[in-house]
């Protein structure tokens, strides 16, 4: 006879090292560059080396568009690693900006293991980054996919942006966990939370929001709770698909969205400057 789900959870956490068993499965990192570079796609590209404030070192891809007045930082989702982001890329880079795609730690290229507060720091250091390389707040658009909304919404709360994009985002890693096992006390066995919701209403950037209803792992709701938290300008866009792949079952509702949202941003003061070094 099976104990008591509440039970079963008491059971758990009794044997349960910190950090809780459950963070593990917040993160998929691949280390290998599997997926290819952006040379795959005929663009140039430089290997970019990052100091987050710990220490941790950080590796990034900068693939600069000629005479492109913003530059987009991609913060990708749970799982693989920027080499797996190059259909996006693609669709990016040919709206004539500039993108950085990083890894935080512990995924591809980059030192360490992944923890919440070591994320929000790779994030600070890419924008670090952009800043130093002459760009102004408002030419930095920060475009967080999945687990990457709620670290986006994290470096928007605390560093001016011209715009930030949010992608099939959770409002809290903890509110999709309460989704899925709505049974379980499942705060007990996280100590992740990525609280996107709580840290929204401080961000003052326009915000576009992309997200399917068909999501099979973060539900639409959650976008709607983030529109209404949101203070500044913005949007809500309904794609196809599902979580993994709305971007391209409803390439042209995506793309269309992006190329708005970019358009009716204010013109950067600077041009996004474009970085020595790129490859083919």
């Amino acid at each position: 006879m099976s104990l008591p789900l509440a039970a079963l959870a008491t059971a758990l956490l009794a044997v349960t090292p910190v950090p809780r068993f459950a963070d593990r499965l917040v993160y998929f990192p691949s280390r290998p560059h599997d997926g290819g570079t952006p040379a795959a796609l005929g663009l140039g590209y430089e290997d970019v080396a990052l100091g987050a404030a710990d220490g941790t070192r950080l590796h990034a891809w900068w693939v600069p568009a000629p005479g492109a007045r913003r530059a987009l930082l991609l913060l990708h989702g749970n799982a693989g690693n920027i080499s797996h982001r190059l259909d996006k890329l693609a669709v990016l880079h040919g709206l004539d900006v500039s993108v950085l795609l990083l890894d935080y730690r512990g995924y591809g290229r980059s030192e360490g293991e992944a923890t919440e507060a070591g994320t929000y720091q790779d994030a600070a250091a890419a924008y670090a980054w952009l800043r130093g390389r002459g760009l102004a707040a408002e030419a930095i658009v920060a475009y967080g996919e999945s687990l990457g909304g709620p670290i986006a919404v994290d470096l928007a709360a605390h560093a001016p942006l011209g715009g930030l994009i949010l992608e099939s985002a959770p409002s809290s890693i903890v509110g999709v966990a309460k989704h899925h096992y709505p049974l379980l006390p499942v705060e007990w066995f996280l100590s992740v939370r990525y609280d996107a919701l709580a840290r929204l209403p401080g961000v003052r950037a326009p915000l576009l929001i992309l997200h399917s209803p068909s999501d099979e792992i973060v539900p639409f709701a959650m976008a709607e709770a983030l529109l209404a938290a949101a203070p500044g300008p913005k949007r809500l866009v309904r794609l196809g698909g599902g979580h993994n792949d709305a971007f391209m079952v409803a390439a042209a509702a995506y793309r269309a969205a992006l190329h708005d949202f970019l358009l009716r941003l204010p013109a950067p003061l600077t041009p996004a400057a474009t970085a020595p070094g790129a490859r083919e």
